[in-house]
């Protein structure tokens, strides 16, 4: 399959990839299924029925809301996230779904949206959309939300296919190994390597000014974050703590410690990962990087080198995203990048060890250290478990997103003070993380049955 760094950065919605925009875009698949049948306006009745961790975490991570604003025509990279609440508002007091934005059909939620325990045999993230009309049924499609936003359905799903683009690269890699022996032989950096190969797909200004609007969106995203203050929707009564810090931060306040003295630059990642990830938690707009339960990492390393390194600029931006991606596409095509399938290992630690790539490969870093840098920043994040309380994206989520923005920050360095020469590959840490997440049981996966998610209730 052929990846492109747009597949793994999208611009989308809180709280989940897996969980909100995934179904969403599913949900809204299933639209255009309809519509190319000429079935649309013989809907007269729609069952959603959630699988497994959709099922488990789906409530607290609005799948049910995005399958619904999903079937009425909204694709997560376009949909205002305020029209979301009153949409669902109004269908829950009217019994009434507008189907495609303008054909009303009844949608009994309690009949309607159901919840199942069993998992699928593709993927622990399935759904099943069926409309009936009248009197017989008229379509039905299973949906699997493989992480980051990545959708398939059933036919691709039984066929083995995560990912149907088969578009031919020029630099066509499946491991590191392989990445790095094709850039000693064409003389690339990663960065310049993975642009040949979006060029696959578009135009070099097209690739530059696409991944421009990408950051545009991150930064967006942490600015809206450093200003919203209050409660956290979902029970939990978790308070944001980005906008205190930032008012903190600007005052420069220094308690005397010898963390405030000397540390203040990582201070700045904490709270630029806050940010992003307080907005997540609450269903604001956001960049899936590579997920939405991890979308905080990349923007707070790269906010953290744009705003401390003296001349940073537009073309530095590029090429940490591009570097990013790179990794981001081995761990998907060699483990997964999935809470749901390896734990938050996948999540997590796949984006620290973009994020610690990035970084590495914009601070003149050679292939052997960017990939150091990578291996670095996942291995270190082996066996973290994905475990929400309550099925909420806010604890542990919110805090590890910024611990593990430094913790990229400290991997660069590492790997820029060696040489590039380490013990463990970058691809033997993914394969890990891919046995890992085996031996991970159900509940130490996305289901919010065990670690963190049970205990802090209990007690």
């Amino acid at each position: 399959m052929s990846i492109s760094v747009f597949d793994l950065f999208k611009i989308g919605v809180g709280p989940s990839s897996s969980h909100t925009v995934g179904p969403m875009r599913a949900a809204y698949d299933f639209l255009e299924e309809l519509r190319a049948r000429d079935l649309l306006e013989r809907v007269a009745r729609l069952e959603v029925q959630l699988f497994g961790s959709l099922s488990a975490t789906g409530i607290g991570h609005g799948t049910d809301r995005a399958v619904i604003v999903g079937l009425m025509g909204e694709r997560p990279d376009h949909i205002d996230p305020a029209i979301i609440g009153p949409c669902i508002e109004e269908l829950l007091e009217s019994g009434t779904l507008l189907l495609d934005g303008h054909l009303a059909i009844p949608f009994h939620w309690a009949r309607d949206m159901q919840l199942h325990d069993e998992s699928l045999p593709h993927h622990p993230n399935a759904m099943r959309l069926i409309a009936h009309g009248h009197s017989d049924e008229l379509h039905r499609n299973t949906y699997y939300s493989v992480g980051g936003g990545f959708v398939v359905d059933e036919e691709q799903a039984r066929s083995g296919e995560l990912d149907s683009d088969r578009t031919a690269l020029p630099y066509d890699f499946n491991s590191a190994a392989e990445l790095m022996a094709l850039c000693r032989m064409h003389d690339l950096r990663i960065s310049e390597l993975m642009l040949e190969n979006e060029k696959a797909w578009r135009s070099e200004a097209e690739v530059r000014s696409g991944l421009w609007e990408i950051w545009q969106a991150m930064q967006a995203c942490v600015e809206t974050g450093l200003h919203n203050e209050g409660i956290l929707p979902g029970g939990l009564n978790v308070r944001r703590r980005a906008a205190a810090l930032h008012r903190r931060l600007l005052a420069t306040e220094n308690d005397g410690s010898l963390i405030a003295s000397t540390f203040s630059a990582m201070d700045w990642v904490n709270v630029f990962a806050l940010a992003v990830n307080e907005e997540n938690a609450a269903g604001g707009r956001m960049v899936t990087a590579p997920t939405n339960g991890a979308a905080g990492i990349i923007p707070a390393v790269l906010h953290y080198y744009m705003k401390f390194q003296s001349g940073a600029d537009e073309r530095d931006v590029v090429d940490f995203l591009l570097a990013a991606g790179a990794v981001g596409i081995l761990c998907k095509k060699n483990a997964s990048i999935s809470g749901a399938e390896v734990g938050c290992q996948g999540e997590v630690g796949s984006a620290c060890a973009m994020a610690a790539a990035g970084l590495a490969e914009v601070m003149g870093g050679s292939v052997p250290q960017v990939e150091n840098a990578a291996e670095i920043g996942l291995e270190h994040n082996l066996g973290l478990t994905c475990d929400p309380v309550g099925g909420l994206v806010q604890v542990p989520c919110i805090e590890r997103n910024a611990i593990a923005s430094v913790k990229a920050i400290n991997a660069a360095q590492m790997a820029l003070r060696g040489d590039g020469e380490h013990f463990i590959s970058l691809d033997k840490v993914i394969r890990t993380m891919r046995d890992t997440g085996a031996d991970m049981q159900e509940k130490y996966k996305e289901t919010s049955r065990g670690g963190l998610a049970v205990n802090a209730i209990e007690c």
